[in-house]
């Protein structure tokens, strides 16, 4: 992750890897990286039709586009990729195995992250958080075991909940 105010993340891809995208967040590529506009996530390869457009229609209650991009090195050697977040803040790293394979987080936070990994919805049971909490009731959920990242408008801080809090 790079720079202070506007950040972006550079990742390195191996041959044949891929990674998938919010639009509008790609910033730069090597020569050998393929891109490709797909209908959904990507991560449910053997859904039908109708699962994808399901999927897909989902999105739309966030605010996202039915489409994502997908990025693949398609050349032997390593080769690299940014993102970059759309507005000042900062670039957050999720490592989905730590969190039990599911991020749940405000709409428009996704950024980036490895193929396979579900960008869904959530919608939230407290009408305390859904009227007051400024987010609504809908929200982004990433499923899946890879790397995910995410961004969060101004400065951010961390806090370790206990049990119950």
């Amino acid at each position: 992750i790079f720079g202070e105010e506007m950040q972006y993340v550079e990742l390195e891809l191996d041959p044949q890897e891929a990674v998938i995208a919010e639009a509008g967040t790609f910033m730069m590529m090597e020569d050998g990286v393929k891109m490709d506009t797909i209908f959904g996530d990507g991560s449910k390869q053997n859904e039908g039709f109708l699962g994808k457009v399901l999927g897909a229609g989902k999105r739309l209650l966030t605010g996202e586009s039915l489409f994502m991009t997908i990025f693949t090195n398609q050349v032997p050697g390593k080769k690299k990729i940014s993102f970059a977040s759309p507005y000042p803040g900062k670039v957050i790293p999720i490592d989905l195995t730590e969190y039990g394979g599911k991020f749940v987080c405000q709409k428009d936070a996704f950024l980036c992250a490895a193929k396979g990994v579900a960008i869904g919805v959530e919608f939230s049971r407290k009408l305390g958080r859904g009227f007051f909490g400024g987010e609504g009731f809908i929200m982004q959920k990433l499923e899946g075991d890879g790397m995910a990242f995410v961004h969060s408008g101004g400065t951010t801080a961390k806090k370790v909940l206990a049990p119950g809090e």
